[in-house]
């Protein structure tokens, strides 16, 4: 059977594409109801977007390939972000990767055995007053400390 939306989620797909004066500029916020939709966006789904929004697969897969916030492989159930830019850098976000990395027992781009998390370093999300910070699905937490990540952790386990 052929990948394809829910219903429900085909008509959020209509609303989200008549909301722009041109379908090509839906293609963000319509990758981004299929990642929801499917979990990640392998080939498949990018097949799948394509089609949808009359563009070549390629176009749709550079766009994939471009933003962090889009992935191509199952992740876990709490995505780990770790901001990674410069104002981060500069406060401890390698030390803070490092931390989570020996805390869970994987390396960035992996995900826990038991599928529970992915760890993942990211550009700017936005939130330079408050570094360190990684953002968890779709929570950030700031001004962290080694106690504060293994509060966070401990939380979602």
């Amino acid at each position: 059977m052929a990948l394809e939306f829910s219903p429900e989620t085909y008509k959020k797909f209509e609303e989200t594409v008549n909301r722009y004066p041109k379908k090509e500029a839906a293609l963000l916020p319509v990758l981004c109801l299929a990642q929801k939709e499917f979990g990640h966006l392998g080939q498949e789904a990018i097949e799948y977007v394509a089609r949808l929004m009359e563009q070549s697969p390629a176009r749709v897969c550079g766009v994939v390939s471009f933003y962090t916030m889009l992935n191509t492989k199952p992740i876990g159930w709490h995505h780990i972000q770790v901001c990674r830019t410069l104002p981060c850098a500069l406060r401890g976000a390698e030390r803070l990767t490092s931390f989570i990395s020996k805390t869970l027992g994987i390396e960035v781009g992996q995900t826990t055995a038991d599928g529970r998390f992915t760890l993942s370093e990211v550009e700017c999300l936005a939130s330079c007053g408050t570094a360190p910070m990684m953002q968890i699905n779709d929570d950030y937490y700031e001004n962290l400390t080694d106690e504060k990540v293994t509060e966070v952790l401990a939380s979602l386990k």
